[in-house]
Parts: C-alpha cells; structure tokens; sequence
C-alpha cells in the first residue's frame, strides 16, 4: 500500500513502467508504458503520458486560459476528441516545465473524471475528488486525498 501522506512536498518526480490506458468513446486515446507520475503529499499520483504514445488527434489544444503550478510552470490544456466526441480540457501538458519536471516536457496527463476509463497495469482508477485535481487512485493507495471534502484549507 502507498499512502498520500508519504509522497513528497515539494513533488517528486518518477517514471513508471506500469502499462497506462486512456479509452473516450470505446477508443484508446493513449496506451503506454513509458509514462512519468508526479508524487505530491496528500494527492495521488498524476500520470504523464508521452505524446507517441497518444492517438494522432486525439488532442487539440483547448481556447481559454492555462494554469500555473509553482512546481512544473504553466499547463496547457487540451480538448480530447474520438469521432463526434469532444471532452472539453480533459487532459493538459507543460510546454515549458520547470528544470525538476524537464522529463515531462510535452508530456500528457488526462482527467480519469472525464474519460470513459483509465486504468493502471489494468485496473480501472477512480478520479481525485474535486473537478481541479487529476489524480488515479488505484487499490493500492490510502488517503485521505486532497480534493475530498473540507480538504480545502489543506
């Protein structure tokens, strides 16, 4: 078992091996096994997804603003689209993350909420709580997670 409790702050950064899947209207939007996770105190882990490792357009990049985190820099979002199918900033990326987060660069983390199924070495996640957050919480991990409520203040 892994605890959120346990994982770093400020994040820490590491690549994982275990196959990752993304489906959006019985399609497979990304399939890998080179993909990076993002570890950080009282969140579950953040899957970053290699861009060869994504269906060709699948993404296009979302109108509106982005977002700055004070770890990786600021995140561009995405539209994922299959077919007819469009999920508005479903997913997100860092064109140009801080030196610590450089391996993600381009990278992709989808919102487990918004797609059809994400799943870690097969297993179905469950999303973070809270429409902000992107974490995949698999069997194996313990919280409470941030997100949950009255983690505001957190």
């Amino acid at each position: 078992m892994e605890s959120v409790w346990d994982y770093p702050r400020p994040p820490r950064l590491e690549p994982t091996a275990k196959r990752l899947t993304v489906e959006l209207g019985g399609v497979v939007v990304a399939d890998t096994t080179r993909a990076h996770r993002v570890l950080e105190t009282s969140h579950p882990p953040i899957y970053y997804i290699p861009p060869d490792d994504i269906l060709d357009g699948a993404l296009q990049r979302s109108g509106g603003r982005g977002s700055m985190c004070e770890w990786k820099g600021a995140a561009t979002y995405y539209d994922v689209i299959v077919g007819d199918k469009r999920v508005e900033r479903a997913a997100w990326t860092y064109l140009s993350p801080t030196l610590a987060f450089a391996a993600i660069r381009d990278a992709v983390a989808f919102y487990p909420e918004l797609m059809d199924s994400c799943t870690v070495d097969g297993e179905v996640v469950a999303p973070q709580p809270g429409s902000f957050y992107g974490g995949w919480i698999t069997s194996d991990l313990v919280g409470p997670s941030k997100g949950e409520p009255g983690t505001a203040g957190w």
